[in-house]
């Protein structure tokens, strides 16, 4: 991971609401625009930018590039967007790993994602699924859990990150099991994870629902669980883990995220863009279908809280499972 020193953010005017901040939002936007996805092509944050991507181009009027930025669990793609202008041109797709899990799981982190960055909006909460590979003859959680006592340490996993919020929860479930497998990290988050899997390098993985559909659909890989209060309506026969015995509810939450010192008006019309993109029916349509959830912030405040809430949350976790990394 290349590193930076954030206190050069400091420097940046934060005088956003004066007179030159009201003129940025009056000609906001007149180019096109960039959103950073901080992992590879396939995974869930991937597929939800290029889902909600032409609702922005409408709403905006102008085009937005998506830029995927993969490595460093993420940290990469973060990195780009801090260390962008802090006009609103440059967004940060974020997510529970990179924005909530990673500050806490490196010792020496090169950001503070609630001060390099400016919080814009929850966008969705992404609903996570157990897959296994078409091999494992598990046809259930349940039985997958026998498969895997029956073979301790014997079965590999998928890690889309070593901190992310899959690998958490997949370490959370064998100690709530008693299970024992070995991980196989893949970098560029859940795409190449999916890949291993339906190659066989990997036997299981806890991934997103998005990521994972059309290739359960295909039959590439099997579901055999999904990680949400209520089942997915895209998949309604494939119960949750609280249903078949497992009580862990877990989500892996997407939020528009700027540079901090990007005017509080250009912030403000991109929240105002961001809700009115995910009203959009083609994007509330195809999440549907993918097994995302919309969740929009009620205001910018309320989501930096709940950015604070979950660092504290994961936070917990990763004190408890001593896994920290430089």
């Amino acid at each position: 991971m290349s590193s930076f020193k954030p206190a050069v953010l400091a420097g940046i005017c934060l005088a956003a609401a004066g007179p030159a901040g009201i003129a940025a939002a009056a000609d906001f936007p007149n180019r096109s625009l960039r959103m950073v996805v901080p992992f590879a092509p396939g995974g869930a944050s991937d597929v939800v930018a290029r889902v909600i991507q032409p609702a922005y181009v409408a709403r905006l009027g102008q085009q937005m590039v998506i830029d995927n930025r993969s490595g460093a669990a993420g940290n990469i793609g973060v990195e780009v967007t801090v260390r962008a202008n802090a006009d609103g041109y440059t967004l940060l797709l974020g997510n529970s790993g990179t924005m909530a899990i990673n500050p806490v799981y490196f010792t020496k982190f090169p950001y503070r994602p609630l001060k390099d960055l400016a919080p814009i909006t929850q966008l969705v909460d992404v609903a996570g699924a157990v897959v296994v590979h078409p091999s494992i003859p598990a046809k259930s959680i349940k039985e997958l859990v026998a498969h895997l006592k029956a073979n301790p340490g014997k079965l590999n996993y998928g890690a889309a990150a070593p901190s992310g919020p899959n690998t958490l929860d997949t370490l959370m479930f064998m100690s709530m099991t008693g299970t024992t497998a070995t991980q196989i990290a893949y970098k560029g988050g859940a795409g190449p994870a999916a890949i291993g899997l339906m190659a066989n390098e990997v036997q299981f993985s806890f991934s997103q629902v998005a990521s994972t559909i059309g290739f359960t659909k295909a039959g590439r890989m099997r579901m055999v669980a999904v990680i949400a209060p209520e089942r997915s309506k895209a998949l309604p026969d494939v119960p949750t883990l609280r249903e078949s015995g497992y009580d862990m509810v877990v989500g892996a939450w997407q939020g528009l995220f700027a540079p901090a010192g990007t005017p509080a008006p250009v912030i403000n019309a991109l929240y105002k863009a961001s809700l009115d993109a995910m009203r959009n029916s083609n994007v509330v349509n195809r999440l549907d279908e993918l097994g995302v959830t919309i969740v929009t912030s009620r205001n910018t405040a309320e989501f930096a809280a709940f950015v604070k809430s979950e660092t504290a949350r994961y936070g917990k976790v990763i004190s408890d499972w001593k896994i920290q990394t430089e």
